[in-house]
């Protein structure tokens, strides 16, 4: 299957492009098409990596259907047989990385779930030994494991960077009763998401979740535990103290501090090698995480 950089290229016009996402609104529903877009420093690059959107959708899918005895989510299909007209004619173009989605009333608020300590949150801790408001234990080193996992919500931007927010700021945002139940189903899912990819030597070192309500349920929403969405670390090369190489687009990043770049726009050309670097990186994941649906789409992967 050829790599897709935009729904603009089939003659389609979303009603939405981000980062990496087309999305149509269809009244109470939407289209959503994820594209082998790719952005690092905030500036969506010209070359595209090729099959990533497919990989972020289908891990998506798998754990939409791994946590289904958890919470609801809102696919409805991902057959683009079964989508309406015009979509449905581009079988060859979509298949795999687009779905068909429940329109949901979305919380303003990521649920960012953290087990260990990297990122944003070693930054943090580094200033005030504290995330979100948690305080935690002193002479934590960088990639330590959190005595527990910890609910570290943050702001749901359109433009610009989300802002990490303490959990009272959320209880403010939305009620106290949601904001707990918020707080709650991210920790469970996390947990579960854990202890099903550690067994396979993945470590889920932390992850973002977003909800909304569909017909009054609470409902998941966007893309869940995908390398985009989440910092997996090979378990085997785990070593506290150090920061361990992630499935992710950090082979780009990588390359593009080679450069004398200034992560403004326009973005510099990107050699074949790191886009098929990357893309097997992201591929890999999927593979360890579910073999089944990675075979499943072999053949356009």
């Amino acid at each position: 299957m050829a790599a897709l950089r935009s729904t603009r290229d089939l003659g389609l016009a979303p009603d939405y492009e981000g980062k990496v996402r087309d999305m149509f609104d269809l009244g109470d529903r939407y289209l959503i098409v994820t594209t082998d877009r790719i952005s690092a420093f905030d500036v969506i690059m010209n070359d595209v990596v090729p099959g990533r959107g497919i990989v972020l959708n289908v891990m998506s899918l798998a754990w939409f259907d791994h946590f289904a005895d958890v919470v609801p989510n809102h696919l409805i299909t991902a057959e683009v047989g079964d989508f309406p007209a015009p979509f449905n004619q581009h079988v060859d173009a979509l298949t795999g990385r687009s779905v068909l989605v429940h329109k949901a009333e979305r919380f303003p608020v990521e649920c960012v779930v953290r087990g260990y300590i990297a990122g944003s949150g070693w930054k943090s801790y580094g200033k005030d030994g504290t995330i979100c408001g948690h305080r935690l234990p002193d002479g934590l080193q960088l990639a330590d494991r959190l005595p527990e996992a910890i609910f570290t919500p943050s702001t749901k931007e359109d433009e610009g960077h989300d802002e990490n927010i303490p959990f009272e700021t959320v209880v403010e945002m939305i009620g106290d009763e949601q904001a707990g139940i918020l707080r709650d189903i991210s920790l469970k899912l996390y947990s579960e998401g854990s202890a099903y990819a550690l067994p396979r030597g993945v470590i889920l070192a932390d992850t973002k979740f977003e909800f909304g309500m569909v017909n009054g349920k609470l409902t998941l929403i966007d893309e869940v535990l995908t390398p985009d969405s989440s910092r997996f670390w090979p378990a085997a090369e785990y070593r506290p103290g150090h920061e361990p190489p992630s499935w992710d687009k950090q082979i780009l990043r990588n390359h593009l501090e080679t450069l004398d770049w200034d992560h403004s726009p326009p973005p510099p050309a990107l050699p074949s090698d790191i886009l098929e670097k990357t893309s097997r990186r992201y591929h890999e994941v999927l593979e360890i995480l579910f073999p089944a649906e990675a075979a499943k789409w072999e053949t356009i992967l």
